[in-house]
Parts: C-alpha cells; structure tokens; sequence
C-alpha cells in the first residue's frame, strides 16, 4: 500500500497548526492550576507507565465526542472552558487531537512538546494509575 501523506507529514502539518508548551512550563502544580491536562493515551499506557498527577484520561478516539455538547458522549468536566492541555507519548497524538480541537472550535488548547516522554526526562511527577 502506498499512502499519499504519512503520519510524519499528518503531524507535520498539526504541529504547524497548534500551539505546543514546553515540559519546564508546567513542571510546578501552580503552573498547572487553572488548566485541565488531558492524557490521550491508551489506557494501557497509563497502566504500565503512570500520568501526570492530576490529569484527566480521554481515550484518543473518544476525544471528539466527549467535547461536543451535541453528543451523546459528551463529558461533563468540558462544561467549564479551562484551557486544555493535551498529552500522549511522544507529542504525535496530542498535536493531530489539538489540531482536531481548534477545528471544532476549541480556542484555548495547546499540547506538550515530546509528550509524557519529556514529562519524564525532565523529572516530572509520575502518578500510578490501577486497573478497575
């Protein structure tokens, strides 16, 4: 199978879209205050690897339908227009999922640069997430 454009150029192209944040500006729980962080990975991921603490988890391909109020998915902690920050591993999934969100019209959102992976690199507090 031969693709026309590639996840590298999908990311590419989000990245150039949205606003991504360093790790250092949300590495201290005051400047995480008045912002909702939202972990896109599998949960999985979360099983094995932790989250930021305080974090909320929003499956990837549930992200879309728990924003919208039309929805019948649609997650009551979007109610309250926090500035969202969305994270994955890597940065790839947050920065298509940001792109995704401005398009629905989501004004206030941004992703982390380098993802959890970076959050980790950097010492970033890691909370064990159980499975139910």
């Amino acid at each position: 199978m031969e693709l026309k454009t590639g996840f590298r150029q999908l990311v590419a192209e989000a990245e150039a879209r949205v606003r991504s944040i360093p790790v250092t500006e949300l590495l201290e729980e005051e400047q995480r205050q008045g912002r909702l962080l939202i972990d896109l990975r599998d949960v999985r991921e979360l099983w094995r690897e932790g989250t930021i603490p305080g974090s909320a988890h929003v499956p990837r391909g549930m992200l879309e339908f728990w924003i919208d109020p039309e929805s019948p998915y649609f997650h009551k902690m979007f109610i309250d227009p926090k500035p969202l920050v969305l994270f994955c591993n890597k940065g790839w999934r947050s920065a298509l999922a940001a792109d995704v969100c401005q398009r629905m019209g989501v004004e206030n959102v941004v992703h982390i640069e380098g993802g959890f992976e970076a959050w980790i690199e950097a010492g970033g507090a890691v909370e064990k997430k159980v499975k139910r």
